[in-house]
């Protein structure tokens, strides 16, 4: 097992080392907080730590940001507090212990035995029964006995709740320069300056664009001037959109589906006319099709300036 020197901090424990952990069963769980495919990982992760942290088992939340606002102590203290994730939580700001196990992906879960050997791993959602059987073997093998049942039933509501594959088909789209893809305001970006940008008549699926002063750096788009509007064709159950209050004021917004208020589509940071209120650095879900899934044009209006946004994701 790599170190754990790395942390810039810590949340729910004092600084943990790998020798501390001798003789534990431990789940290394890399996570940022505005990820989706995270989020929906963590109740089988709190599920599995309140199931057997009496038998052994330690959960390490290493957050390794992904956004400059994820780095934010405060910003990680209110979601490790709104997600009532009770077990440590390792601040990996510079990727120490990221690299150490030259990891790539968000989730991903390594396992480790009771001498501090990785003995198997999961990248992304699912399988969370094989990633059980895999904490119930180590625990076996370290020689607990009597083990609760297998099995966690997890509650997944909201942003937390399965995705819907079989409809999912919409890729994560971030909206700052380095990364952006299908971006189709007439004239491309105008990098880390102001400037006006306005919505195409027609977007194929997946692509989008913005409409108002925006100015667009390596991560995200700020609107500088109101009103703005971020349009995005796309076919998925659920649509979120990460976004941030730059001023910390919040900043109203309101959601439309093929120019019409979401009705019972809505998700579950947005009302059935579409209205919500960026408050914090957050994943927002803005959209949750009710019936069946099916391509639409989403648009995003800003009736004031303030906001900033980073990345679509689905489900």
């Amino acid at each position: 097992m790599p170190s754990l020197g790395g942390a810039v901090a810590w949340l729910n424990s004092p600084p943990l080392s790998v020798l501390d952990l001798r003789g534990k069963v431990v789940l290394v769980d890399f996570w940022t907080y505005s990820c989706i495919n995270c989020l929906r990982a963590l109740p089988y992760v709190s599920g599995w730590y309140d199931k057997y942290k009496n038998d052994g088992f330690v959960v390490i939340g290493v957050h390794a940001p992904e956004f400059a606002f994820e780095k934010d102590p405060g910003n990680v203290r209110r979601a490790v507090a709104d997600l009532h994730i009770a077990y440590p939580v390792a601040l990996d700001n510079d990727y120490a212990i990221w690299r150490g196990f030259n990891n790539q992906y968000w989730p991903a879960h390594y396992f480790i035995d009771a001498q501090g050997h990785i003995r198997g791993h999961h990248f992304g959602e699912g399988d969370y029964a094989g990633s059980e059987q895999i904490i119930r073997q180590l625990l076996a093998e370290a020689g607990h006995r009597d083990l609760p049942s297998a099995g966690v039933a997890a509650e997944r509501a909201g942003v937390q709740a399965a995705a819907d594959a079989a409809n999912d088909q919409s890729p994560e789209t971030y909206i700052g320069y380095r990364r952006a893809e299908h971006f189709r305001s007439a004239g491309g970006f105008t990098e880390d300056r102001a400037a006006a940008y306005t919505v195409p008549n027609v977007l194929s699926l997946n692509q989008w664009a913005l409409g108002g002063t925006w100015l667009v750096d390596p991560e995200k788009a700020a609107l500088r001037a109101a009103p703005g509007k971020i349009v995005f064709r796309f076919f998925a159950r659920d649509l979120h959109l990460v976004m941030g209050p730059g001023n910390g004021k919040p900043v109203r917004f309101r959601v439309l589906l093929d120019g019409a208020p979401p009705a019972a589509d809505h998700g579950t940071d947005t009302d059935a006319d579409g209205w919500g209120t960026v408050r914090e650095q957050r994943l927002y879900q803005l959209i949750r099709q009710s019936g069946d899934v099916r391509e639409h044009v989403f648009s995003i209006e800003f009736p004031q300036a303030g906001v900033q946004a980073y990345s679509f994701t689905f489900g």
